[in-house]
């Protein structure tokens, strides 16, 4: 008899247990979070340049630039050396998985085409692009009207050093503090789980109207 419940323990012991199964969610309903749209800004958010002529360029003598360019404005051949902030390519890599990414800048289109075809190197992630036409001059600032870019201000974020550029959307704005040659600067790689967040939200204005346009810069 203890021989016999001792081989119904061992049967107990090792019998399969059996769970309920439950449908798994469709792959496509994983892929119904809308896209997001990151507008991103140039000069002193993803790079800083001079041209030559410049007296006294902000960068420290000697510092070696990424890469080099020349275009002609006005009918004079002008270089501009620029300096990609750091972690630069690394943030592109990873937000462009995110977000669809967008260029809007206030300069000219010549100028700003040429950075974003070095910034973007045959990647593909910077293909919309907007320049100082598609801005509004009002009291001497270049304002970006997000509309131009897309009808729906809830799926839209702007990343840009310059308040006054994104004034007239400011729910939609991340600020970031200027860079001009910093190699030790971790701003880019900072707001990426902030990002990683934000394109989960219903409407962006709900998150980065707390404020933080006024109380943080990254």
């Amino acid at each position: 008899m203890c021989i016999l419940r001792k081989h119904l323990r061992t049967i107990i012991q090792y019998q399969t247990v059996r769970y309920d199964t439950l449908p798994l969610m469709p792959i496509s309903s994983l892929n119904a979070v809308k896209r997001m749209i990151l507008v991103l800004d140039l000069d002193e958010t993803l790079i800083h340049s001079h041209h030559d002529g410049v007296l006294r360029p902000t960068v420290r003598p000697g510092t070696p630039q990424d890469f080099i360019f020349k275009v002609i404005i006005d009918e004079h051949p002008v270089r501009f050396f620029v300096h990609k902030r750091p972690h630069v390519d690394f943030f592109l890599e990873v937000v462009s998985q995110w977000y669809e990414l967008v260029v809007f800048t206030a300069s000219m289109e010549i100028y700003g085409s040429a950075v974003a075809d070095k910034l973007d190197n045959n990647r593909s992630f910077l293909k919309r692009r907007y320049y100082r036409q598609h801005c509004t001059l009002d009291l001497g600032s270049y304002i970006k009207d997000l509309s131009v870019v897309h009808n729906d201000p809830s799926s839209i974020v702007i990343l840009d050093n310059s308040p006054a550029a994104y004034r007239s959307h400011p729910d939609n704005a991340i600020p970031i503090k200027s860079w001009f040659s910093d190699p030790s600067d971790r701003a880019l790689l900072n707001l990426l789980p902030m990002l990683d967040a934000l394109r989960f939200t219903a409407d962006v204005r709900s998150i980065l109207s707390r404020n933080l346009h006024q109380h943080r810069l990254w």
